[in-house]
């Protein structure tokens, strides 16, 4: 009965770490994309949970952005889409960014 015991502690102790682990996986802290007219720096940790994280990863499968758009023919071209995006939601957020310069740092 005491091995029984143990194991189940065991269980559900190494069941709550891996959901912490997952939970605090969230992808990088930051992210630097670099366009002709400079660098873009985009802090991805101060954006979590600002919205709901399917509002960017919209397939769902959290890969880069160019791996669809600028090379799907059915997707936005990449600057098309970040910059819908991204200005859009700091416009109606009345917060972050909307010009040229205060994303793009040569």
């Amino acid at each position: 009965m005491k091995k029984l015991i143990i194991l189940l502690t065991a269980i559900i102790l190494v069941s709550a770490i891996a959901t912490v682990v997952i939970a605090v996986t969230t992808g990088p802290d930051e992210i630097k994309y670099t366009p002709k007219m400079g660098t873009v720096t985009f802090n991805h940790l101060a954006h979590q949970g600002l919205t709901d994280c399917s509002t960017c990863h919209h397939t769902g499968d959290y890969t880069q952005c160019k791996s669809c758009h600028g090379v799907d023919q059915n997707a936005p071209k990449s600057k098309d889409a970040y910059h819908k995006q991204c200005k859009n939601c700091h416009k109606e957020m009345e917060q972050g960014p909307t010009k040229c310069k205060g994303c793009h740092i040569r």
